[in-house]
């Protein structure tokens, strides 16, 4: 029996594609086994949103090697379909496969035999041209964490200047919203208790062989009916379309959770016109304003980029003056990094690398102050936390449902359990520590 070992760079997205694409190894006689346990094959799922990630994936390359250096190593993933040439050079690398091909990895390589040193670089590449990646795998992660990642859209149609997305993914697409209901039952059927919506747009759910067939609205309602699933979460979705209809519900439902990650990018409508955006800051306002009106207690996290060219000193206080004042809870700060082929290496001027690192220290120091207000205003309150295993032998973290990370004493019996506990205290690691489930449970 072959051994495999699967590492993941980049998003949740990643991670659920992985996790599926693992299911299929084990179905077909494959050992999992860790990355460090000697396996017989290595996949690697790359991501290249920033420079960082293409430099990860060459690490880890050399790292498989140093394990096993007749290991077998595949990459797959985003980073595959923009430079496959450029990875099938590496060395140790035997095969690269594209957007289109990651799922067909036993069909494509039946035997996982070492390519010898000689076999020339493009002969290792399996990876067309992004428009043929048009077909759609559903895909969720299992047994890997207390949360599952429920795949339910690919591709993206939106342009923006900074992003290989689209010509790493294609473009729109879902599978049927009968299928994904589906997976979501079949995840229960695992005794996975909550299930975090993920993909690169989904708020554009719908779209098979270029029709919509669906809304994302259609999906949340069908999803909130699903048996056994005691929540859904939504990862991100882009503020033009988040519908007062999708908050209206989501404020009612039975599953899903007052928590949204909507990415904003820039505060500056200057910028967000050179980022190529479709809204401009005035419909992010009202969409915050939306939420807060129906779910005071909802939290709200931001995905915002610094340094994009063409971003001024003023634009970027523009950016910060208008989060400050912004009713959210959270960012997500990005540093833009040069991507090829992308427009926005035609903009000028370009932002110093040390004016971008000031920037994102100025946010992310915002972040922490925004996340600690939140926190803060919730102490007292009971709240529905599913607990998950911590990082220590001692304690054990968890999640209220409107995503505040909270800080227990170790329980075996309590993991994967959703329990009201009132919270107590904020700790120096910007946790919450909570009362003992028990005490509540007699108390509240």
């Amino acid at each position: 029996m072959k051994s495999v070992a699967f590492y993941t760079l980049g998003c949740k997205l990643n991670f659920s594609e992985t996790s599926t694409i693992s299911r299929t190894f084990e179905e077909k006689g494959f050992k999992k086994v860790g990355f460090q346990e000697t396996p017989d094959i290595f996949i690697i799922n790359t991501c290249s949103v920033t420079e960082n990630a293409d430099k990860k994936c060459k690490k880890i390359v050399k790292e498989a090697q140093k394990i096993n250096p007749n290991g077998f190593v595949a990459i797959i993933g985003c980073y595959a379909q923009l430079k496959p040439k450029e990875i099938a050079e590496i060395e140790g690398v035997d095969a690269v496969l594209g957007a289109s091909e990651k799922f067909r990895l036993h069909e494509l390589l039946p035997t996982f035999e070492k390519a010898a040193d000689f076999i020339p670089a493009e002969q290792k590449v399996f990876a067309r041209g992004i428009e043929e990646a048009i077909e759609y795998h559903t895909s969720y992660s299992l047994h890997d964490r207390t949360r599952t990642f429920l795949k339910v859209q690919d591709g993206c149609d939106y342009p923006c200047s900074y992003c290989t997305i689209p010509m790493a993914r294609g473009g729109s697409r879902s599978d049927t919203l009968e299928n994904v209901v589906k997976a979501a039952r079949e995840i229960a059927a695992n005794g996975v208790k909550e299930v975090v919506l993920t993909g690169v747009n989904i708020g554009d759910f719908g779209i098979i062989n270029g029709q919509r067939t669906a809304t994302f609205a259609d999906l949340v309602r069908a999803l909130d009916e699903v048996e056994g699933i005691e929540r859904f979460r939504i990862s991100s979705i882009e503020p033009n379309l988040l519908t007062n209809e999708i908050i209206e519900f989501v404020a009612a439902s039975k599953r899903f959770v007052p928590h949204f990650h909507i990415p904003l990018q820039s505060g500056s409508n200057k910028v967000l016109g050179l980022m190529r955006r479709r809204y401009r800051r005035e419909l992010y306002t009202e969409r915050v304003e939306a939420i807060r009106r129906i779910m005071p207690d909802c939290c709200i996290g931001v995905d915002v980029i610094v340094g994009h060219p063409g971003e001024t000193h003023a634009d970027f206080l523009d950016t910060y003056n208008f989060i400050n004042e912004l009713d959210v809870n959270y960012l997500h700060v990005f540093t833009y990094s040069e991507r090829a082929n992308t427009r926005a290496l035609e903009i000028r001027p370009v932002v110093p690398a040390k004016d971008r690192a000031e920037r994102s220290r100025m946010l992310h120091i915002l972040s922490d102050k925004k996340k600690r207000a939140f926190y803060e205003q919730h102490m007292g309150k009971v709240y529905p936390v599913l607990f998950e295993e911590g990082d220590s032998g001692d304690t054990m973290n968890g999640f209220t449902s409107n995503y505040i990370k909270i800080v227990a004493k170790y329980d075996p019996l309590l993991i994967n359990d959703v329990l009201p506990v009132k919270l107590k205290s904020l700790n120096a690691e910007m946790e919450v520590e909570v009362e003992e489930p028990e005490e509540v449970l007699v108390h509240s």
